[in-house]
């Protein structure tokens, strides 16, 4: 019998290694071939012309890196205004590096960073950026939030980082760079501190049409009750677009819709809602384009969130989802911004 079983379980192997060898092509060596190209080489942050505004007076910051070879990679190293300050010669993948290295001796003042990525052959490339570090922020009156989106969604008041959804990315703006907007994309920030009785915002806008629906900014409850909470959004009207408010004051819903209908253009737009416990006003460009009374103060119930670029997740219905536009100087207030405010915030440099 243990003959018998040893004689099984030895044909059962040789059936089994056949069967897998059956169907499967055999591993063999491919030549790397020629190390034609030197490396790719890109900073995702610090970006240039990037400030870092922090209470503390040595800053640190994450600097993000993305290197590529055709064959092989070497090395890469980090300068700081002529300085090495890291190195590295290991990666995952030998042909690709995502690094993050923490540089915790920002000072005053401005600063350049050089990367230089190296391949098996020699073969390098090198970039540079330039950055600032500068006083920290001293808040408007009444100002309880400030995203400028200068190379990062810092929030300047509170210092602290909004959630990143999807893959927003900066571009060139109205003052430095600009939040630009991307499918499924869109920043969320905590709304606690934020809201009072009275409330306002303002942001440059520069309108991109596509998709024809998108939220701008939300601060909205689970679900779909209207009568707390507020939104702008944007909808399709022909070639142009109708840009609306909506809030809730408890027992209703207020609805200044549109407030302006424009075609999508590479023109900038400041837009500011300001919102007090009997009236709404909203300016575009430091004019005053629409006005509405009301018996009670906005009412927040519920809202604890705030929505940069979409109406997702809360006021996604309607379609109105991630706006592939461009954002610039965010502001929101505890307090209703009267008209010289808001043209001392629409000449701001």
């Amino acid at each position: 019998m243990k003959i018998l079983k040893y004689l099984m379980i030895s044909s059962l192997l040789i059936v089994i290694a056949t069967a897998c060898e059956k169907g499967i092509d055999p591993i063999s060596s491919v030549a790397p071939g020629t190390d034609e190209s030197a490396p790719e080489l890109t900073i995702n942050f610090p970006l240039e012309g990037t400030l870092i505004r922090v209470p503390e007076e040595i800053a640190t910051i994450n600097i993000k890196v993305e290197a590529v070879d055709d064959i092989e990679l070497k090395d890469v190293k980090l300068q700081m205004d002529g300085t090495e300050i890291a190195s590295f010669n290991t990666f995952k993948d030998y042909r690709r590096a995502m690094l993050t290295y923490s540089y915790n001796n920002v000072t005053d003042g401005e600063h350049t960073l050089t990367v230089v990525a190296t391949d098996l052959t020699g073969k390098n490339i090198s970039k540079s950026v330039n950055f600032k570090k500068v006083a920290p922020y001293a808040a408007l009156d009444g100002e309880v939030f400030y995203m400028p989106f200068d190379g990062d969604y810092v929030e300047l008041v509170s210092v602290n980082e909004a959630e990143v959804h999807g893959a927003p990315s900066f571009v060139d703006g109205k003052v430095g760079k600009a939040y630009k907007g991307a499918t499924d994309a869109y920043l969320s920030f905590p709304s606690a501190g934020l809201l009072g009785g009275e409330f306002s915002t303002s942001f440059w806008y520069k309108l991109d049409g596509t998709p024809k629906r998108g939220g701008l900014l939300a601060i909205s409850p689970v679900g779909d009750s209207r009568s707390v909470g507020f939104r702008m959004a944007r909808e399709d009207n022909g070639a142009n677009q109708n840009l609306f408010v909506n809030f809730g004051i408890t027992d209703s819903e207020v609805w200044m819709n549109p407030f302006i209908t424009v075609a999508p253009s590479d023109s900038w737009m400041h837009i500011v809602v300001s919102i007090s416990g009997t009236e709404a006003n909203i300016y575009v460009n430091d004019q005053l384009v629409k006005t509405a009374p009301i018996t009670t103060p906005i009412d927040w119930t519920g809202c604890s969130s705030i929505s940069i670029g979409s109406g997702m997740p809360n006021f996604g219905y309607w379609e109105h989802y991630s706006d592939l536009s461009q954002y610039d100087e965010l502001r929101i207030f505890t307090k209703a911004l009267s008209a010289d405010e808001v043209h001392s915030i629409y000449t701001m440099k």
